[in-house]
């Protein structure tokens, strides 16, 4: 089981007992001071080979529990979560001059999205430390996952998403029975008051970057690419950013597995954000290896689910980014929609905006000629069912016909 050496600073690199601390480093703060977590890395090199996780069993994320931060195996919840497919397309490869070209699919997660992943473990450590209730801020995906994960325990859960959060993703949190606030304001806003709250009765708060667990969940979809191409990873990994907590947990995913020898190199992974809501390329652009600039403003994308204006993660994001010899390229909310239908017509993966973002930066750097003869793979981070009305803006409309051969041959 995953012993956690300490909880460290991203920012100051002080260390923590992670019995002493639950989220953020007290000195740095909750924006500069997100945490780290940190194992016992020489042993788990002495004992951990390539085919230690497949040797487990199990089908799932839970094949990496070594690399993970859970103390009780009795609270794992019985929903299979992670081990989602990576499909090849050559076809395409050859198109985009690609040398391979690979589609992981996160919207077969039991709550369709990648941030089941962080909220499974999230779940587990609520438990471990004896808290009956969890919350979270979330454009939607993130609450969805956590109240699913919560609903088979005896956590209750409690939501706070901005008023205009996607139906589809409201419905699923409603379902699983959690408590929904549905905050007039942004996901910022909604964020603050999460927070606040969560202080105040002693919740424990899942939100983005500030519970140091979910980069550990997020980290198993790096691990699952490697191992599903034979620990050969591709040369680049597309990724959706919003808060920069997934493309950190991706960087530090295939960071460990270097460290530890499964793999001889890290792919460069690239963050994809859109052009109304992109803080974290703007830092990473300005960003000389000190100091992470922080440059908040308003966000506005038919990607609900990357619609951030103050990004929880972006200290963690930029420097993992950065120390990964990765980047950041943004797209407009057209090339978004484009890549939805795209990749659907192309691959039969149907992603919806946020998802199709990842795919929407690798046809951008394609196109400019800068991935040529390179191995890609782009992560698709949540189900195109969870936002279905953005894609219909661009579609063909459905033809209404009455019961008649002839009138189906008139239209065809």
């Amino acid at each position: 089981m995953g012993r956690i050496a300490a909880l460290r600073c991203i920012s100051c690199g002080v260390e923590y007992n992670p019995a002493r601390v639950d989220y953020t480093c007290p000195s740095c703060g909750p924006r500069r001071g997100t945490l780290e977590v940190l194992y016992d890395y020489d042993r788990l090199r002495r004992t951990l080979k390539p085919s230690s996780f497949s040797e487990t069993g199990f089908a799932s994320m839970w094949r990496y529990e070594a690399l993970l931060p859970i103390e009780d195996r009795r609270f794992i919840q019985p929903l299979r979560v992670g081990w989602t497919p990576l499909y090849a397309f050559p076809g395409l490869a050859k198109e985009l001059r690609l040398a391979a070209f690979y589609v992981k699919d996160d919207g077969q997660n039991p709550t369709a999205s990648y941030k089941d992943r962080a909220s499974s473990v999230v779940v587990i450590k609520a438990q471990e430390k004896g808290r009956p209730v969890v919350t979270c801020a979330s454009t939607g995906n993130a609450a969805s996952s956590l109240s699913g994960f919560a609903a088979s325990t005896d956590l209750r859960t409690i939501i706070f998403v901005p008023e205009r959060a996607p139906e589809a993703k409201v419905a699923q949190l409603l379902i699983y029975g959690a408590k929904v606030f549905l905050v007039r304001g942004s996901y910022d806003v909604a964020y603050d008051l999460a927070a606040e709250a969560a202080e105040a009765f002693g919740w424990y708060n899942r939100s983005a970057a500030v519970n140091p667990y979910l980069v550990e969940g997020k980290k198993t979809g790096a691990l699952e690419i490697a191992e599903q191409l034979g620990w050969n990873p591709p040369d680049v990994v597309f990724i959706g950013v919003g808060d920069g907590s997934v493309i950190s947990g991706l960087c530090k995913g295939f960071d460990e597995l270097v460290r530890l020898g499964l793999i001889a190199r890290a792919p460069r992974v690239i963050g994809v954000q859109a052009e109304g809501s992109a803080p974290i390329a703007r830092a990473f652009a300005a960003y000389r290896g000190r100091t992470v600039p922080i440059e908040d403003g308003d966000a506005h994308t038919v990607a609900d689910s990357i619609c951030v204006g103050k990004p929880r993660d972006i200290v963690k994001a930029v420097t993992y980014v950065a120390r990964n010899g990765g980047e950041f390229v943004t797209v407009s909310d057209a090339e978004i929609l484009d890549a939805i239908v795209t990749l659907a017509r192309r691959t039969g993966v149907f992603a919806e905006p946020a998802g199709a973002a990842s795919y929407a930066g690798l046809r951008k750097l394609a196109a400019a000629g800068t991935l040529e003869g390179k191995t890609a793979a782009v992560v698709v981070s949540g189900n195109g069912l969870k936002d279905v009305a953005s894609p219909r803006t661009i579609v063909e409309s459905p033809i209404p016909v009455e019961p008649s051969l002839k009138e189906i041959e008139r239209h065809l």
